[in-house]
């Protein structure tokens, strides 16, 4: 059974917000096209690939990372295939152990674009038809079984079926998994993208310095580093810093923009949220106009009635 979904459909992803599931991160693998070298933690951003793809299902019940222990920027359950290195099937294998819900989402680590809507996506394909797995395609329209939402049951007992072999599930390529399910294809040219080689990192590195990207890569980036959780309106801290840039100087903008921060956290009784930040935003902007408007008032030709005399500070 074949589907396409549309891309990029924000519905779609609203709709897979109340879709209950655990996540299984494949972070093992030698990264042979990229000399050996540690390819979960390469950084992109400045902020490691495994960190990037797990900030994607930052709301899952559960998630299991399948490889050796490392610092990760959220707590994750970590497990192990038998032998270490036995391939993708030992590995989901060995991941699917630590997970109950009956959604899962399996990920390789190496996903610099992946994002919390494309999972939302995935899983919504995934609950909206009889499909045993929704997966994402690429640019050339080539399945990537590794960005994908499956029905759990179905997963173990294929993998139960294909374990009985001489060799068990060592070194079985996946396409022995995924051949045997039906499975819905959701077109993402970007979220699909991977870094298998050196120059895979630089085109994920320069993208996410372009125009269009770089703002949202850097907060994301910030709120990672500094374990922050929280959504805010991006264009009204803009708007905030250039009405305090214009209305009363430059270096006001970010000394503004971090005081309306520091306000918003200590807004009820340390519980404050987005509309903490819309709410200290709204009083910084107000004043920056205040300030504004006594600037304009101020200039000789603003008030052309007024004398010397009639104002304020005269005498």
């Amino acid at each position: 059974m074949t589907a396409y979904e549309p891309t990029g459909a924000q519905d779609a992803a609203d709709a897979g917000h109340d879709v209950v599931y655990d996540a299984v991160v494949l972070a093992g693998g030698g990264a042979r096209r990229l000399g050996g070298v540690d390819k979960p933690g390469v950084r992109v951003g400045g902020r490691p690939l495994l960190d990037r793809v797990l900030a994607a299902c930052a709301d899952a019940r559960t998630t299991v990372v399948v490889a050796e222990p490392r610092p990760t920027a959220r707590p994750v359950t970590w497990a192990r295939e038998e032998p270490p290195g036995g391939g993708p099937l030992a590995a989901l294998d060995a991941g699917l152990r630590h997970i109950t819900a009956d959604h899962v989402v399996v990920l390789s680590a190496d996903l610099p674009f992946l994002d919390e809507g494309t999972v939302r996506r995935l899983l919504t394909a995934l609950r909206s038809g009889g499909a045993d797995g929704a997966l994402l395609t690429d640019a050339d329209g080539r399945d990537q079984p590794l960005v994908a939402a499956y029905r759990a049951p179905v997963l173990r007992r294929e993998l139960a079926a294909l374990s009985r072999g001489d060799d068990g599930l060592t070194g079985l390529p996946l396409r022995r998994l995924t051949g045997a399910l039906g499975l819905t294809r959701v077109p993402d040219p970007v979220a699909s993208f991977d870094c298998d080689t050196w120059d895979d990192i630089a085109t994920a590195r320069a993208r996410i310095r372009e125009h269009g990207h770089v703002l949202d890569e850097w907060i994301s980036a910030v709120k990672d580093e500094l374990g922050l959780d929280l959504d805010v309106d991006t264009k009204l801290l803009l708007d905030l810093a250039r009405d305090a840039a214009h209305g009363v100087a430059r270096p006001a903008a970010p000394l503004t923009t971090f005081l309306v921060g520091y306000a918003a956290a200590q807004a009820k009784g340390g519980q404050g949220g987005p509309e903490a930040v819309a709410e200290a935003s709204r009083k910084a902007a107000a004043l920056a106009l205040r300030w504004a408007e006594e600037a304009a008032a101020a200039q000789p030709d603003a008030a052309p009635d007024a004398t010397p005399d009639s104002r304020p500070d005269a005498g």
